[in-house]
């Protein structure tokens, strides 16, 4: 099987984080109350939680949780004391709601510090190869 790179700002390049999003709400189970992807440059995704909390992802800088302020699929999510989680910008899906719990409680990784783990600029640095692999996962 050869390496498939999929072309930037394409349908099929903005849907490609929400394979890996789907695994996280499929990980989180009942504390979701909702989520959607969201705009582009970076590419981001919204799990509204149940009880007024928010995980935000996006491709430079991971997950983030805080108190849902606003957003939607047309609008960048805004969070009132938001923190990095911290694993990387692809933490395996079900490592990510004991993140959510370490973060609740203040211990563990998270940071209010935004890290930068690559550019949305830089298209082919393997990081859409990386989202790829959630495509085998969906069955597609």
């Amino acid at each position: 099987m050869g390496v498939r790179h999929v072309e930037p700002y394409t349908e099929e390049w903005r849907r490609q984080p929400a394979l890996y999003v789907s695994r996280v709400v499929e990980a989180l189970g009942a504390e979701v109350a909702d989520w959607w992807e969201g705009p582009c440059d970076p590419r981001a995704a919204t799990i509204l939680l149940t009880g007024g909390d928010a995980l935000v992802w996006d491709e430079e800088s991971g997950w983030r949780r805080g108190r849902y302020v606003s957003g939607d699929r047309e609008t960048c999510t805004a969070l009132a004391d938001a923190r990095y989680l911290g694993g990387g910008l692809l933490p395996r899906p079900e490592r990510v709601p004991a993140a959510v719990v370490d973060a609740r409680a203040g211990v563990g990784n998270s940071t209010a510090w935004r890290p930068c783990y690559r550019s949305y600029r830089h298209y082919r640095d393997g990081f859409d190869l990386a989202l790829n692999s959630y495509l085998a996962y969906a069955g597609a």
